[in-house]
């Protein structure tokens, strides 16, 4: 093997670090973010819907602008590893940013909120499109990529797992209130509580220790009095509030907590951004570039663009990328809708998505070695239709059927972990097939369609989700609206995302890279490579 197919196990483990860092950010914006502009910053579902469509037009010049900037650049540390050093900092400003709340009007949030998205999806791609494009130049060889893909995959889900895993948890920690709380006992399993706060919180959430006892206002001024496991409201500093509560047994005041979710997203976001910032730095310092392009290659640009519309692999993963994308974006970002509002337990969200990161992180793990018996094209198929057929199952569960969403969830999430792993390491076989065909190598320019399509995908998927919930009129502060739109949210869930991948698997049957054809490019190219030294 040439020494630049040699990558060391320390070498895998930094450059996997990267997509945790991705991932925190990825993950958190798609779990989360909906839910944050909905239910505590108070935008209408259909405008955020919109928000997360109308930002990503731009990604498709934006990815290939940064593809193409990508391949020019030229300093000592290499084309692509020093973007990840340049853009780590200004990358966990802007996730930061995107879940402050600054007290605006209705136009100003929705301002606000299009400066920081769209923010926050420039400096993504800067940082995420050079982070791709790096594994191709790691090696040469398309086994070892595999490897290294697989290292790739454990660290996002591993950065996926820590988001959605703490993230609900920090909420409530730096987010409580220590309220005053009076309680009187009416009966058993019957109370009936008083809390007050020193100050103002915008957006206030009551739970009880346990998340069991049901909550009811004891003077409803509206008719959102439909019980609850927990409250969100509006508190005035010092303003008493009363709530009959029922379903547990020896509750006191210290079974309460009021979490003001505003500052509990803020801070908690700021203990992320730190973890992402620091494996960022870390991915730079431990990895190193091998493959470079051939010694004769002239830029050109209006060539590269003429080779990348060519290409039969690059074009049909584009859209592969950008279906599965969609899938599994809806999939992440109706959880904690789905947790909260249907099985009225937000905070057992966070067990169901650690659940499917460590499924995940198994899919990625048995990748590699599924990958070398079954062929990439075949596992892709097989993966799509085995995780949108178990996904379909979600429809027919109830929020009394906990321990079934979880197993169904699991095992969706194995198979559904398959396709980011085999997805970016194929992009390096489309960038292998350019060189092989033409003579050219633009990596950086390949790799811009991995980007597109997880940020468009995303915005597909934030739209498809925006637009189903307003549908049924979903309002994330009014009780009587999230009880009425609870098919949706259920349908979203399901089936739904399950038709795309059942479409992505019958493109998937027309991309043309066979392993036999891989061997074939891979020998050619090492044979070029060693010619030109």
């Amino acid at each position: 093997m040439l020494d630049n197919n040699k990558v060391l196990f320390k070498e895998k483990i930094g450059y996997a670090l990267g997509d945790g860092a991705a991932n925190i950010a990825w993950r958190g914006v798609a779990a989360f973010l909906f839910i944050f502009y909905t239910d505590v910053f108070g935008l209408h579902p259909a405008t955020v819907g919109v928000l997360m469509l109308v930002s990503r037009f731009s990604d498709g010049i934006s990815d290939v602008l940064m593809g193409v900037i990508g391949d020019r650049t030229k300093s000592k540390y290499g084309k692509f590893r020093p973007w990840i050093l340049w853009t780590a900092i200004p990358l966990g400003i802007s996730l930061s940013l995107l879940f402050s709340s600054p007290d605006l009007s209705p136009t100003g949030k929705i301002i606000y909120a299009y400066i920081t998205y769209i923010s926050f999806t420039l400096i993504y791609t800067a940082n995420n499109i050079p982070y791709g494009a790096l594994m191709a130049v790691m090696t040469g060889d398309d086994k070892e990529r595999t490897s290294i893909g697989s290292f790739r995959m454990v660290g996002a889900f591993g950065g996926g797992m820590l988001v959605q895993g703490a993230l609900l948890f920090l909420v409530a920690f730096y987010g409580n209130v220590n309220p005053e709380v009076k309680v009187d006992k009416l009966d058993v399993e019957k109370f009936r509580v008083e809390v007050s706060a020193p100050k103002d919180v915008l957006n206030a959430n009551i739970k009880t220790e346990h998340g069991i006892a049901m909550f009811t206002w004891d003077a409803p001024k509206t008719n959102a009095n439909t019980p609850t496991k927990g409250k969100s409201f509006t508190m005035e500093a010092n303003k008493v509030y009363a709530f009959i509560v029922e379903g547990e047994q020896n509750i006191e005041a210290s079974s309460f907590s009021i979490i003001d979710q505003k500052r509990g997203y803020s801070n908690a976001m700021y203990v992320m951004s730190f973890f992402l910032i620091l494996f960022m730095l870390i991915t730079f310092y431990t990895t190193k570039e091998r493959v470079q392009p051939p010694k004769n290659q002239k830029t050109n640009l209006k060539q590269d663009l003429k080779d990348l519309i060519t290409n039969k692999p690059w074009l049909i993963l584009l859209s592969i990328g950008l279906l599965f994308n969609v899938y599994n974006s809806i999939k992440q970002g109706i959880v904690v809708v789905y947790f909260t509002h249907f099985l009225n337990n937000q905070l057992l969200a966070a067990s169901y998505m650690v659940g499917l990161m460590l499924a995940s992180i198994a899919g990625a793990m048995i990748t590699a070695s599924l990958g070398k018996r079954l062929g990439k094209r075949r596992l892709f198929i097989y993966a799509l239709l085995f995780s949108g057929g178990v996904n379909t199952l979600l429809f027919f569960c109830g929020p009394q059927d906990i321990t079934l969403i979880f197993t169904i969830g699991i095992l969706s999430e194995f198979g559904a972990a398959i396709l980011p792993t085999l997805f970016f390491v194929m992009l390096g076989d489309a960038a292998d097939y350019s060189e092989f065909k033409n003579g050219r190598r633009a990596t950086g320019l390949v790799y811009s369609a991995g980007s597109f399509a997880t940020k468009f995908g995303g915005g597909i998927a934030g739209a498809i989700i925006g637009l189903v919930l307003a549908a049924f009129h979903y309002n994330g502060q009014d009780a009587v609206a999230i009880k009425h739109s609870i098919p949706g949210i259920v349908m979203l869930m399901s089936w739904v995302p399950s038709v795309i991948s059942v479409l992505a698997a019958g493109i998937m049957c027309f991309y043309p890279l066979t392993q036999t054809k891989l061997d074939e490019i891979t020998l050619e190219l090492n044979t070029r490579r060693l010619s030109e030294h």
